[in-house]
Formats: structure tokens, sequence, C-alpha cells
């Protein structure tokens, strides 16, 4: 008998101290309620535009070496000329991926999409001004 009213007072102890607790938290100003007007400033850029990485719509598409067979759909996609591996893989700012074998030939991929091509790649560690420039880079 003495222990259900040892409980139920320890019960209603804790009930209280939650009111009490959550009384408190109604007294505290909202995290977002607006506070006094504080003048604007004006912030420059973290980087002068110099510095900065062009963005996706500033380049022609994006380029990476792809040196072992590539499979796709389970079976190993070769070029008409019989290559096989040494691809250069183009993704292509409107989202189409091409490939290029070391031949020089070059096909639109409809079963690869930037999605794969961002899954398989590296960070971007240059960026060329010409097509030329990125072959030679990746050396083709």
């Amino acid at each position: 008998m003495f222990r259900r009213t040892r409980a139920e007072r320890d019960f209603r102890e804790a009930q209280r101290a939650g009111q009490a607790l959550l009384a408190m938290h109604t007294e505290w100003p909202l995290p977002d309620a607006p506070g006094p007007a504080l003048p604007e400033t004006t912030v420059p850029d973290f980087l002068p535009p110099d510095f900065r990485a062009p963005v996706r719509q500033d380049v022609s598409g994006f380029m990476m070496r792809w040196d072992r067979p590539l499979v796709i759909d389970g079976e190993v996609h070769q070029c008409h000329c019989g290559a096989y591996r040494n691809w250069i893989v183009f993704n292509m700012r409107d989202d189409s991926v091409w490939l290029r074998c070391p031949a020089g030939h070059e096909t639109v991929e409809p079963r690869l999409d930037t999605a794969w091509y961002n899954r398989n790649s590296g960070p971007v560690d240059h960026f060329h001004p010409t097509l030329e420039d990125g072959l030679r880079h990746l050396g083709h």
C-alpha cells in the first residue's frame, strides 16, 4: 500500500517538474522571432571572380579517361574499328554522353547518362580552353 502511494507521489512530482520546465520555455523568445532591426551591410563575396571555378553552364562539357573495357548493360562496348578500351568519355552540357576511341571515332552513347558519369568520374583537376588541349592532357 505504501509503495503505490510513494510511486504515485514520485510520478506527480515528476509531472510538476515537467510542467514547470514547459512553463519556463514558453517565456523564452522564439528563435526566429524578429528582433531589433539591424542595419544591412553588404558583404563581399568570399572569392574574387578570378578565383572561382566555372559552373556547369560555363563549360561545354567534361571529359575523362576510361582505360578499362567499357561494360554497358552487361556487354563490352566496342567501336566499329575494333577498339574496346582506352576511351575518352565526354559529358556534354545537354547531359548526353559521348565516347571517343583511340582512333578518334566519336559516337553518342544513349545508355549512359550524367548520373553514370558523375558516379565514375573523379574531381575536375583541369579546365582547358579547347578540345585539343583537353585531349592532349588526357594523352590522346
